[in-house]
Order: structure tokens, then sequence, then C-alpha cells
């Protein structure tokens, strides 16, 4: 798989002082590493001696040591692997807390740590100078020159770039990680020695996590392990990778040591969240100048795109795995709806139209409806339900719709529209019986047409029901389904519709109506536009038809999101659906994915307003601008060719 890259945080089973076990330990991780495909691996700070030496570090005996140790570090290091390692370094006559990058027989570079902590427990002061004040450019260490300095950016053969930076330099309030971000560093290593207190773990996490948000990168922390001097503090071998705000891994004990832990970043993402974000930019030309930098060149990182990937792809992007965020999310999602809404219905005086079908994106609709309602002090009864039977409608759907509406207490009408599409035919010259793209579309825009008409009767505004997903598919009725006043679920992927209705189901405020969601929940997904089966039960299900909402949901969020090539979300999927679909599924509706994108912008290009509520929203006027007449042959031609 192309643009992915494969690190490595490694804390070895420390030996404090005894550097010539350490680097033997060292040595063994960074063969583990090779073995497991990384490129980059990276050691703990003061990694080669260990952190906690104190004023043993100025024993000469000890400098010549870490120098023998990090010849053993280059002899030993693997081809193609690039170590991050932390040593004592000297230069100008004084010791510097560096970290030293190096590749099999070669220093690549030296970066020196900026901010010494010198208060509570910490005295780095006493033992170190602060790379701020270092004057020299190379240093000559194991026999070689190499650059010192901490404007070093490395860039590999590949096109990979990363910078590195030492424990106290990332909790600091302009940590150098972010002046390196926007010189390009797409990685950022940071080497520490963080001793544990009670929470400040989750504190350590925040910090990586966010520096990874704002400067737009990966973020390899590795600290110190348990084998650090106890005499009043404990280490606990802490090691993370973060991606743009997002936590990719870390180690689970937490007290540990004598560990490798592998992880794979997907640059592309990085890349693309680049390219669209101007504020990076303007941040870059405004901002990096000031710290100049110093490239260094190193051997390539990229992970072969014959390789296997470890990444963990989430077959559902949009929504949390874990219970607890999920609802958290589909309850604040629900809020927004209805807010935004209740604004809306502030200026148009309160009332609205809905069709109900008995189906998930109608029932969301409504469910928000009446919470705008509840928000605002008005009655439900200011929502008039309107279900219209017609030549598709089931039963089952016709009872839930509603059961739905009785039980949320809303103004309910039933306007059968047989008759009227019927007349409609005669009129147009269509034979009934031809259950075409016409008989289909005709029973739409009746409805469209009728919940209009009620919508004036009533004084107020027709509320639209379709989602994200039929938006990007385009799977919906120009000028019927297509066509609302305010589009309160436009900015909801349909995986995320099911959920959010789920987590309704929990909501007080809708306890009487918790047995029909349900079954609404429980009912295949159809527009209910062909005659039911021979038994009543729905013939036509939509993801027969367009294919699996998950799969286009999927497909949706890498196109759209990281402007993600075909060929690598087409890999991306194999991997997440593994379980659920066939190489040759996947890749049919990947096809179908872009086919209908392209060729349906016409109608996103005039979707009413909506509430966005996400990272992707495809309105004309807020996230997404793309004309009507692009075509997508070169997308489908990297389709063909897969």
């Amino acid at each position: 798989m192309e643009g992915i890259m494969r690190v490595a945080a490694a804390v070895p089973k420390l030996r404090l002082c005894n550097v010539a076990e350490n680097a033997a330990a060292m040595a063994k991780q960074l063969h583990e590493a090779a073995d497991r495909k990384a490129s980059l691996v990276a050691f703990p700070e003061l990694s080669l001696t260990g952190y906690t030496c104190g004023d043993l570090f100025f024993q000469k005996s000890m400098l010549q040591a870490t120098e023998a140790g990090l010849q053993q570090m280059l002899e030993a290091c693997p081809e193609g692997v690039t170590a991050v390692v932390g040593a004592p370094v000297q230069a100008d006559g004084v010791l510097y807390n560096c970290a030293v990058v190096l590749t099999k027989g070669k220093l690549l570079g030296v970066v020196p740590k900026l901010f010494l902590p010198n208060y509570n427990e910490f005295y780095e002061k006493r033992w170190f100078a602060s790379g701020f004040q270092l004057q020299a450019e190379h240093v000559m260490l194991c026999g070689q020159q190499a650059p010192m300095g901490r404007e070093l950016l490395f860039e590999s053969a590949d096109g990979v770039r990363f910078g590195v930076e030492l424990c106290e330099d990332l909790w600091t309030a302009l940590p150098p990680s972010t002046f390196l971000s926007l010189h390009g560093a797409e990685l950022i290593v940071n080497l520490s020695a963080s001793n544990e207190l009670i929470a400040k773990r989750e504190y350590r996490q925040e910090l990586v996590r966010q520096q990874s948000a704002r400067c737009l990168c990966a973020y390899l922390y590795v600290s110190a392990g348990v084998g650090e001097s106890t005499s009043d503090l404990v280490f606990s071998g802490h090691s993370m990778v973060a991606q743009c705000g997002g936590m990719v891994k870390e180690n689970a004990d937490y007290l540990a040591e004598n560990y490798v832990l592998i992880a794979d970043l997907d640059l592309d993402r990085i890349r693309g969240d680049r390219r669209e974000q101007t504020s990076f930019a303007d941040a870059q030309a405004h901002y990096g100048t000031l710290e100049p930098v110093r490239r260094v060149s190193c051997p390539a990182l990229m992970l072969a795109e014959s390789e296997p990937v470890e990444l963990h792809v989430a077959k559902h992007p949009f929504i949390p795995a874990d219970k607890a965020s999920r609802q958290t999310r589909c309850a604040q999602i629900f809020d927004m709806q209805a807010t935004a809404l209740a604004r809306r219905l502030r200026i148009t005086g309160g009332k609205l139209t809905v069709g109900i079908s008995g189906g998930l994106d109608s029932t969301l609709a409504l469910l928000a409806a009446c919470r705008a309602m509840d928000m605002m002090g008005l009655p439900r009864t200011n929502i008039t339900g309107v279900t219209m039977p017609c030549f598709g409608t089931t039963d089952h759907t016709y009872q839930n719709a509603l059961s739905l509406m009785t039980t949320l207490g809303v103004t309910q009408r039933e306007i059968p529209i047989h008759e009227a599409v019927r007349l409609h035919f005669r009129d147009i010259g269509h034979n009934e019986q031809d259950h075409s793209v016409t008989y289909e579309n005709a029973q739409a825009r009746e409805r469209t047409q009728v919940l209009m008409d009620v919508a004036n009767q009533t004084g107020g505004i027709v509320l639209g029901t379709g989602d994200l997903s039929e938006i990007a598919l385009g799977w919906c009725t120009y000028n019927a389904d297509h066509m609302s006043m305010y589009g309160v679920n436009s900015g909801v992927p349909k995986t995320l519709v099911r959920w959010v209705i789920q987590t309704a189901t929990e909501n007080p405020a809708f306890a009487a109506s918790k047995d029909v969601l349900q079954s609404i929940l429980d009912t295949p997904i159809s527009p209910e536009l062909l005659p039911p089966d021979e038994q009543g039960n729905i013939a036509q299900q939509t993801e027969d038809l367009v294919g699996p909402y998950a799969l286009h949901d999927f497909f949706l969020y890498y196109a759209v999101r990281f402007g993600i090539r075909p060929r690598k979300i087409y890999e991306l999927a194999k991997l997440a659906f593994a379980d659920d679909f066939d190489d040759a599924t996947i890749l049919k509706w990947l096809k179908n994915f872009y086919r209908r994108f392209f060729t349906q912008q016409f109608k996103r290009n005039c979707i009413p307003d909506g509430v966005k509520i996400g990272s992707i929203a495809l309105s004309p006027r807020g996230d997404w601008r793309m004309p009507s007449d692009a075509e997508s042959a070169l997308w489908l031609k990297e389709c063909e060719e897969l």
C-alpha cells in the first residue's frame, strides 16, 4: 500500500550506567524492529546511559563509554533502518542532552535538547547546557563529523521529512516541533524520560495528541522505562504514536520496559490535511522563517508497497467504536440538529411539515423536529407529519409511520397519492405496469408536491429528510426528496443515522416511541417506490441497488476528507472489510461510488440549507465546491486498473 511509513518505539531493559550492555540491548531491538519492517526506530532520552545517572555524566569514563556505545549502534544498525538514540554529547566544551540520528555506519545528525527542566524533581541544568547556546554546527563523534543543532530537518530519499525534540521541549509554550512542522516535517520524534505521577499519563497523552493535531503531523513519543533509578522517582516506559489528533497506538502496560511498539502511519492523510487546511500554509508563510532549518539527507523510510500493513482501519470511520463514545457522539449530533432547526424555525414561524415513511431518515428528522419544538417551548402539534401511501408502501412501514407520529404527539395527516400519480401517468402517457424510473420518480415528486402544499396550508416549512450518504450518491429524485426548505439530516451519513436513532431510544423524551423506533431500526432501507412482493414485504431494498452504505460511507470519508486516490481506498477497504466483502464486491461498489459521485454533482449544487455535523459536508455553500461538468474518467480509469 502506498503512503505508509512504519515506525517503532523501543524501550530497552536498562542497566543504569552500563553503556555497553544498553547498546547491546538496543541493537537487539533494532533488529527486532527491522524484522517487522520498521524503517525508523526511536529510543528513550539518554537511553545509552540512563537518564538518572546524575553527576556520573561528568565522568570521562562515562563519555568515552557513550561514544563506544554509539559506535556499537552504528555497526549493529540494520540496513535500511534509521535509529534515534538518546545520549550525552560533548560540544563546545560542555555537555548536551541529545538525540543522535544514525543509520548503518553513518551518523546523520545530533539534536540537542532546548528546554532543560530545573524545577521540582528535575535538575538537568546541573549537567547539561541548552541547545540554544550551541555555537558549533558540527560535532566529531565516532570518527565522523556530523551536523549538530536544534534546526535539523531530516529528509529521506523517498520524500519523508521528520524532526526531533526531547521531552521537556514538548511541554513548553512553543515546542520546537511547531517550527519543524512548518518547515515540512510530517513526523516528530520525541525522546523522553518522563517520570510517572498519578494522572500524568493522561496529561502526557493529551499533549502528544494535541501537538499532532496542531501541527498536522504524526508524533512518535518514547519514554524511559522502569530500569531507571528509583531513588526518588519511578519511570513508566510510556510510548505512543499519534497522528493529526488521533491516537494510533500506545503501550498497554502502565509500567513497562523491554518492548518494541510498532505502528504504521498513513502519510497520505497528513498530506491531504495540509493541502486542504489553508491556515497551515498561512502559518508556514508567517512563522516558518522565524526558525531556519538545515536539511539532512537520510535513507528511504516508506514501507514497500508490496508489504502487508499493520494499519488499523475502522470499518465505520464516522462511528466511534466504543459504546460510551458512540452514545456521547450521537447525543451531540442530535442536539446539533435540533438546535440548528430551532434557530431556523424562529425565523420561519415555528411550524413545519415532514413526510413520514416509517424509514430511518424520516424518523431521525421527526425526532429532531420534536426536540427542536421542546427546546423552543412549542407544542409538538406544530409539526405536521404526513404519510403518503402509494404503490410500494408496505403495511409494516405504514403502521410504523402511524405509530411513530402517534407516540410522539405530532399532528397527523394521511394523504394517499395513488390516484394523483395515476392521473399523472395518464397525463404523460405512461403505462402503470412499466416500473421504470418514471414510475418511481413520479411518486417521489408527488410526495414532495403534497408536502409543499401542506406546508403552505399550515404556514410552515418542509423539513428535508435526506442524509449525507444519499447526497453523495445522488440517491434522491431531483425536485422531489432532493428538495425542501431545510435539510436537517444533510450532515449525517447513513451508517450514523441508525446509531443516532438507537441513542434516541434511550432518551426519556421519546420513551413512548421506544418500541416503534426499534421496529424502524430493524426494517430494511427502501424508498418503497416499487410494489411489495407476494407476501407484502419490501421488494425494493436500497443497498441491493446502490450498494452497501457501509462501503459507500467508507469511500466517501477517504475520498473527500483526505483526497485519497481510488487505488489506496480500495486497499484500505480490503483491510477494513476483509470479513464482510470479497475484493470483487468492494471494487464493484467503488466504481459505482465514483460514477455516481461525479454524475450527481448537479443535485448537490442546489441542495437546501442544512447543518454541518462532522468533518465532511457537501453543501456548495460550505465545504464542497465542484463543477457539475467534471468528468470521472481519471478516477474510474484507476479503478479499472485494479
